[in-house]
């Protein structure tokens, strides 16, 4: 969903709205109704936060240059990816104090109350700044290692963010956050494989495409090949064990919030089923779970989490 929500009173699109609005896209439920109010505020606030940073670090802002003039810079420096991260970086520093006034951007500003009621820290926030200032540097990843590493700055702070708003976060629920949010970082990565292209990105380790015999002239065609679908098999593979070991997070807590743990180990695992219905050809596009697809997998990660406490 690249757009839409109320416009501004210039007529153009509301950047907020609109970037909020993209929730409905992804294949996890970001802040559902079941829960608490206070933890769908901050829950909707970090989204909004994190969807920023990733529509920068893509290109993918409303057009128009208006995120550029709420972060202080001209419309013009929209299309800047380096120096609006820049920017998205000083005003998120206003969140936590910094001394020239509040936070400018809408998106910004919904967060030192969040910040404040869960005793938030700066880290999380910085590191997905960082994964996507590396989005601008490095294009390959040559090993799976590789990818790890960037998945920890541009996926795990999201978990650790989950964890410490609904004020539940131990070491051993971050290594198993940690586990779910790069395996559902991966997925996303199988499901975008031609977007990702078209953007000059392979986020496939080149030591895993050289050992199935796929260059990236074979990722540009119309439809996999054998070799392409050997590929995303294997790491498709790779992204459910990293689900199935995140899988006694969900068993580890109770109520609500095992609920919607349970939405996001789901959402990952429904989303690998729609990759293995499309028989691993994710090269016409994304393959996207259904709503009963969802849910069964909801259901049966519910019913097989190991519980703990």
């Amino acid at each position: 969903m690249r757009s839409g929500g109320p416009g501004a009173p210039d007529g153009t699109l509301d950047p907020a709205r609109a970037t909020l609005g993209k929730a409905a896209a992804e294949n996890f439920p970001v802040a559902p109704a079941f829960l608490p109010r206070a933890w769908r505020d901050g829950l909707t606030a970090v989204y909004g936060y994190a969807r920023l940073v990733d529509d920068i670090g893509d290109g993918d802002l409303v057009p128009g240059g208006r995120d550029a003039v709420l972060l202080g810079l001209d419309p013009a420096a929209a299309d800047d990816r380096t120096a609006m991260l820049d920017a998205l970086e000083v005003d998120l520093l206003r969140v936590f104090g910094g001394t020239d006034g509040p936070p400018r951007h809408p998106l910004l500003a919904a967060l030192p109350p969040v910040v404040r009621a869960h005793g938030l820290t700066p880290e999380p926030f910085l590191g997905l700044i960082e994964a996507n200032r590396q989005d601008q540097r490095v294009t390959r990843y040559e090993t799976y290692a590789d990818l790890l590493a960037y998945c920890e700055l541009s996926a795990n702070p999201v978990g650790r963010l989950v964890l410490s708003l609904t004020g539940t976060s131990t070491p051993e629920r971050v290594r198993l956050s940690d586990a779910v949010c790069t395996g559902l970082q991966i997925v996303e990565h199988l499901q975008d494989v031609a977007e990702d292209l078209g953007r000059d990105r392979v986020y496939l380790p080149a030591q895993d495409m050289r050992r199935f015999h796929v260059t990236e002239v074979d990722l540009k065609a119309p439809s996999a090949g054998a070799s392409v679908r050997a590929l995303i098999a294997f790491e498709a593979e790779r992204a459910r064990g990293l689900l199935d070991e995140g899988l006694p997070l969900v068993g580890s807590v109770h109520g609500r919030l095992r609920l919607l743990l349970a939405g996001f180990v789901g959402g990952g695992r429904a989303a690998l089923r729609a990759v293995s219905d499309a028989g691993f050809d994710v090269l016409p596009g994304p393959p996207k779970p259904t709503r009963s697809g969802l849910l069964r997998e909801v259901a049966a990660v519910l019913r097989t989490a190991p519980r703990k406490g």
